[in-house]
């Protein structure tokens, strides 16, 4: 995903991962696929995650954002949103993605904000709405998260990613 070092989390969320030893930038990204795609993370947290991605490098043939990439950019925020609610005992595993694209856009950066619809034990589903530079809707998503319990050897997994 890039640099990571201004992304905001609330305190006690570094607080609890920072006992685990493990680096929440690193964590809560898109990997290797956001880091080709230049996805950048502002804001995290369970009540709302930020982040933007340039349009250039991520167009499809006729020079407008692919539709792939904003369900990248979808899925990546409401993602880091239901890993935030489920916290360190558990592990979000995206489930269900819709998105509808509403306009393309040629150039510039697309910000996409995920707010919480459902917060519940073992789901979680966001809003995640992607706008142009002039504040337009580009895309509308909602993606669902299962939260299943972390298992042994997943802790491993979880070091590993970050």
């Amino acid at each position: 995903m890039g640099e990571q070092q201004h992304v905001k989390f609330p305190q006690e969320v570094i607080d609890e991962y920072a006992a685990l030893g493990v680096d929440l930038p690193a964590l809560f990204s898109a990997g290797h696929l956001g880091t080709r795609m230049g996805v950048q993370i502002s804001e995290a947290s369970a009540d709302r995650v930020v982040g933007t991605m340039p349009v250039e490098g991520n167009t499809q043939p006729y020079g407008l954002l692919h539709g792939g990439a904003s369900a990248v950019l979808a899925e990546t925020l409401g993602s880091i949103g239901s890993m935030l609610h489920g916290g360190s005992s558990k592990i979000a595993v995206g489930v269900d993605l819709n998105c509808t694209h509403h306009r393309g856009v040629r150039s510039g950066l697309v910000t996409g904000v995920a707010t919480p619809v459902h917060r519940g034990r073992s789901t979680a589903t966001y809003e995640i709405v992607i706008t142009d530079e002039n504040d337009k809707r580009v895309c509308t998503a909602r993606l669902t998260c299962l939260l299943r319990d972390v298992k042994p050897g997943d802790e491993e997994f979880i070091r590993a990613a970050s």
